[in-house]
């Protein structure tokens, strides 16, 4: 493919009308495509249907004999021991360091800021809520979900660009430092949502160690994706809260999962993992709030998987369905874009996402034309705090849940749409010179 940047006027023009002919073609399709968000696609849940009926009407009982169809013990508040033990694994923490929950992640962490607003964390002086400002830092691309609970507290987001190997640790570490309003950070630290980025241990220990203006400065470590592995050589991850407790900054880390992408999206099992001295904190908080989770469905998960080695087996099983559609838009993308200089995308080992950048200016025209099209990709913008992508370029495309014919319309579309954007930009650019 030749370099658009290289052309003429004439040939951008020739260019141009040629991608117009192909959209209009598409457009005379009318049709109505969705790959606007992250789901699991029905193969992936057909392959879970035995987690339905694993447990018979007998098998209602823990391992010490506790009763899962009633409520409590108060022991059990922070979910049954055979969940913690599994999912404790999962996380790499130990069963004393986890909070097993509902079937949401999102809760626990709307809820984590919630607690803090009203009463502080675990070492804060004043609660949150009380000071004159809140401010977090936003590594972005990031995921709209955490940008959205920031809004709703009306917490201040500052935008931190997202590196090959994670955030930008320079600025990281320069702005907690110097601002005490500054008390969280948003991460996901493995397969990031969009770019499919995995924090290298360098980044990992940078954020352990640093020195932070305010006392009680939290990182939302969201490792959602720690078991999406698409290939047999998966990413590594460094453990954010082994390497706190060496860094001598123990209570530091919220970490957050959830087995919403491995076993049933809307019937599945959360995690909150952190310091001893902060998970006794919340539950402290949590015994107003309930008197127990699901413990009929933390058994059914328990007794479905067993261990996890049986949450390994499943997500080959995901894997075998997700990587054909991964690399059919890998392959549309270097097939229609590359050597274009008009989009750039990366290359996930694992995940849920492909992130894909546009030239500046040009992802709200390209989202725009093919919502035209009839094809709706996550709206432009929507990877960055209040909605706004100060360069306008990145949008992100959700292969997962789509049958891999309509994937490939798709991403065929969304391709000739980023080049007659870019041809148009490139026109005026060079028009403006003439």
């Amino acid at each position: 493919m030749k370099d658009y940047t290289k052309m003429n006027i004439l040939e951008l023009q020739a260019n141009l009308s040629n991608l117009q002919e192909r959209y209009n073609k598409f457009k005379s399709q009318r049709l109505n495509l969705d790959m606007q968000r992250g789901k699991p696609c029905p193969e992936q849940l057909d392959i879970l249907n035995g987690l339905i009926d694993c447990l018979s009407s007998e098998e209602y009982r823990t391992l010490d004999g506790t009763d899962c169809r009633n409520y409590g013990p108060p022991a059990f508040l922070d979910g049954i021991p055979e969940a913690k033990e599994l999912f404790s694994q999962m996380l790499e923490v130990s069963p004393k360091e986890i909070i097993i929950g509902g079937n949401s992640s999102l809760n626990l962490m709307h809820d984590t800021i919630a607690r803090a607003m009203l009463k502080g964390v675990f070492g804060s002086e004043v609660p949150w809520g009380k000071l004159p400002k809140v401010k977090f830092l936003c590594p972005s691309p990031g995921y709209d979900r955490h940008f959205a609970i920031c809004e709703f507290f009306g917490i201040e987001m500052i935008v931190v660009d997202m590196k090959c190997d994670g955030p930008d640790m320079d600025a990281v570490e320069s702005l907690v430092a110097e601002d005490e309003e500054i008390k969280g950070i948003w991460c996901v630290p493995m397969y990031s949502n969009p770019q499919g980025i995995t924090y290298s241990d360098k980044v990992v220990d940078r954020f352990a160690r640093m020195k932070t203006k305010a006392a009680d400065f939290r990182i939302f470590w969201d490792n959602a994706y720690c078991v999406h592995h698409l290939t047999d050589k998966p990413d590594r991850l460094k453990n954010i809260l082994y390497a706190c407790k060496d860094a001598g900054n123990p209570d530091r880390v919220f970490i957050f999962g959830s087995t919403s992408k491995i076993s049933f999206p809307g019937a599945g099992v959360s995690m909150i993992a952190a310091s001893e001295s902060n998970i006794n904190f919340i539950k402290k908080q949590m015994s107003v709030q309930t008197i127990g989770p699901d413990k009929i469905n933390q058994l059914r998960h328990v007794k479905y998987f067993k261990n996890m080695e049986g949450i390994r087996a499943q997500m080959k099983k995901n894997a075998a369905v997700l990587k054909p559609k991964f690399d059919a838009v890998l392959e549309i993308l270097e097939r229609e874009l590359g050597g274009t200089n008009v989009g750039w995308w990366n290359k996930p080992n694992g995940g849920y996402f492909i992130s894909l950048d546009t030239l500046d200016g040009c992802a709200k025209r390209t989202v725009a034309m093919a919502l035209e099209a009839g094809v709706a990709f996550t709206k432009a913008g929507a990877t960055y705090p209040y909605g706004k992508d100060p360069r306008d370029r990145n949008i992100r495309i959700a292969p997962t849940y789509p049958p891999i014919e309509e994937i490939r319309k798709a991403i065929e579309l969304l391709c000739i749409c980023v080049q007659i954007a870019g041809i148009e930009k490139l026109i005026k650019e060079k028009e403006s010179y003439v």
